[in-house]
């Protein structure tokens, strides 16, 4: 029996071990005693945390999808100017943590800020502050985490075009598909898994994120959380309210599970290495243009 056991057996052991204690002793929680937190909770903001959460949970998952996808379609399937440096140049959002984008973007946007310096030293003096945008509240925390969690659908999705089948996009070609009808009916398909799986990283992350919705005095599960801890010294409930979060997100998983077993989705293995397409002139500037502000976006907030 013990011959079978290799490090690596041991390993995983041992980090499933790790992984699985905080997952118990969160589920452990409901059998100890709690103190009125949650009937004041209830009573007041218990439904506003909850609206507030599935809100902010929802609209970055859709902007993470859309900005995520798009980058790693573009790098993957076409060539433009710089294209090789932005493949990994995308990755860097990683760097800045959402409360850095949170910290970042108020001082960019705010009155006499850096937006109004800079519209100052190209224009010349003039009330330019009521006309700079102001990304606060809600708003400002949705772009802040969508910013600097993108790059979990950005990778898995581009790891995932890099290993599809040229035969696959051929075939669409063979069959009058346009570039956009190849993308949601071949490619993205074929991709499911990959950013599902980077979705959902980036749902926990959002979900477990305190810094930036504090910073913009936003109520949410995580600040219940918090407060029940921190401020009412009442750790069961802390615990209980995590797990109802923990219960959410394999709620998801299970969902999107079932959903991929009813779809018929083959996957042709790659005979031929994906080829980039050479863009016209137009698509390598536009491409080149969504790339640029991304990025500079990017080091515009960290750096400013």
């Amino acid at each position: 029996m013990f011959k079978n056991l290799n490090i690596w057996f041991i390993s995983s052991l041992i980090v499933s071990i790790g992984v699985l204690i905080p997952i118990i002793t969160v589920s452990l929680s409901f059998f100890e005693d709690t103190s009125n937190y949650y009937q004041i909770l209830k009573e007041t903001f218990l439904l506003e945390y909850i609206f507030n959460s599935l809100t902010l949970l929802v609209s970055v998952l859709i902007l993470t999808f859309f900005i995520g996808t798009t980058c790693a379609y573009l790098v993957s399937f076409y060539s433009f100017p710089l294209s090789n440096f932005f493949k990994w140049a995308l990755i860097l959002s990683f760097a800045v943590p959402p409360y850095i984008y949170a910290y970042s973007l108020t001082a960019f946007f705010e009155n006499y800020g850096t937006a109004f310096t800079i519209l100052t030293n190209i224009f010349g003096e003039g009330t330019y502050n009521k006309n700079i945008p102001k990304f606060d509240g809600l708003l400002g925390a949705i772009l802040s985490l969508s910013f600097s969690l993108y790059a979990y659908v950005y990778i898995l999705s581009r790891a995932s075009f890099l290993y599809q089948s040229q035969n696959q996009i051929d075939l669409g070609r063979s069959l009058g598909f346009s570039k956009f009808k190849s993308l949601y009916s071949l490619i993205l398909p074929s991709a499911r898994p990959a950013i599902v799986a980077g979705l959902s990283l980036v749902a926990m992350e959002t979900l477990a994120e305190f810094g930036a919705v504090d910073f913009f005095s936003i109520n949410t599960l995580t600040t219940g959380i918090y407060n029940s801890w921190i401020a009412f010294d009442d750790l069961a409930f802390s615990n209980q309210l995590s797990f109802f979060l923990l219960l959410f997100i394999f709620s998801l998983f299970i969902i999107e599970n079932l959903s991929r077993k009813k779809l018929n989705i083959i996957l042709i293995l790659k005979a031929v290495l994906n080829k980039k397409k050479k863009s016209n002139f137009l698509e390598k500037n536009l491409f080149l243009l969504l790339c640029f502000v991304l990025l500079y976006f990017f080091s515009v907030f960290y750096f400013h």
